[in-house]
């Protein structure tokens, strides 16, 4: 059976891991990722956890060394944060060009320059074209529940998943929440076998150069994989959502106005339990608003937010990643997505949080209530 437990989100992470029982763990701390990877050496330490912990002394030889262990057939994990996330950069495309499966978990905090240690969503949101899916997460709950859900994924899919949970707001703050039984797990999620694995009695070759014509054919493959994972998605949440009675989706409709509502908000992450209470308190009052959660970035589920919005006369979009020069990152991405409808409506792009800047439902309820003022050519920094 289930257990309840109040945990710290990267406790919440750690228990989600070692209910998947990797093989192999390799990951180098970094603020506010640590208590990850700190949490899960002490698994292993104790025997709770039979997996080889690697120690390394950068997060480049962290993602190195699973995409090794990956390569062998083994089940794997490492995590990182901001700078950290950034130097495992060009192992990130060697992964996702390789068809390896893997888990990566990243603790979402700002970029530098300047050194910032809060939250913001910049350093993942600049790794979406290395080829990962990328999944985002509003609670610890939900955070524990996409690492079984992302494994079991990344094994059918062949392509490597990143998991996000916000620095500080949800690493670093305490929950309760259940704790899946090992046997459910056990049963939702088999060991892996690998179709393909670095073995001295077959040999074989990975990640060889290849001549242009073939590299274009291995990315095209590549595209149509990334598309159909929309689908193998969908099913997995679904599968879970029977077995353990906890229902995600990829687009979440997270507080619905009446059906005079026009307009809807839409963000990512922690920020939308902040949302939920500022559309709700909107919506008591008789302004309608729906709410919605972006849980995938990558692949874009642009049928589903289509669907989602197309009866809207205005969508404001609440981003904590900025592509400088352009606007709001998440706002680029929904505005491409609406770009076929016949009807689309106005996407208002606000910059409401970087660097970890503090976000009230006061202040999204301020937004709102301007929405007006709000330039549609934008960006809106607020």
């Amino acid at each position: 059976m289930e257990k309840s437990a109040i945990l710290l989100g990267s406790e919440a992470i750690a228990h989600g891991v070692k209910l998947c029982r990797p093989q192999v763990i390799s990951a180098y701390p970094i603020t506010p990722q640590t208590h990850i990877i700190e949490t899960l050496s002490e698994m292993v330490d104790r025997g709770e956890l039979e997996s080889q912990f690697i120690k390394v002394e950068s997060e480049m030889s962290a993602i190195a060394a699973v995409l090794g262990s990956v390569s062998t057939g083994s089940r794997s994990f490492t995590a990182s944060s901001s700078q950290g996330l950034a130097m495992m950069h060009e192992i990130l495309h060697w992964f996702a060009g390789a068809r390896l499966p893997l888990v990566l978990v990243n603790a979402n905090r700002a970029l530098g320059g300047p050194w910032n240690i809060w939250s913001d969503q910049s350093d993942s949101f600049s790794q979406r074209d290395t080829g990962w899916l990328q999944i985002y997460c509003e609670t610890s709950q939900e955070a524990l529940d996409t690492i079984i859900m992302a494994y079991k994924a990344t094994e059918q899919l062949m392509l490597p998943i990143m998991v996000m949970i916000d620095g500080f707001i949800l690493s670093h703050t305490m929950e309760r929440l259940m704790i899946p039984a090992p046997e459910m797990v056990d049963d939702f999620l088999p060991p892996y076998k690998a179709p393909c694995r670095l073995d001295p009695e077959n040999p074989l070759t990975f990640c060889s150069a290849a001549q242009p014509d073939l590299f274009y054919e291995l990315k095209k493959n590549y595209s149509n994989t990334m598309r159909e994972a929309l689908t193998l998605i969908a099913a997995v949440q679904n599968d879970f959502a029977l077995k353990f009675k906890r229902r995600y989706s990829t687009v979440m409709h997270c507080q619905e106005g009446d059906k005079n509502s026009d307009t809807a908000i839409i963000c990512c992450g922690a920020m939308t339990g902040t949302a939920r209470v500022a559309v709700e308190k909107l919506n008591k009052k008789g302004t309608p608003f729906d709410l919605f959660k972006l849980r995938l970035l990558r692949p874009f589920p642009v049928t589903e937010l289509a669907a989602a919005l197309q009866d809207k006369k205005q969508v404001i979009v609440l981003n904590r990643a900025c592509s400088y020069g352009v606007g709001g990152t998440l706002s680029q991405e929904i505005r491409s997505a609406l770009y076929h409808l016949d009807q689309r409506p106005v996407i208002n792009d606000v910059i409401i949080s970087l660097g970890g800047k503090e976000v009230s439902p006061e202040t999204i309820s301020e937004i709102v209530k301007n929405r007006e003022q709000l330039s549609a050519a934008g960006p809106n920094w607020l």
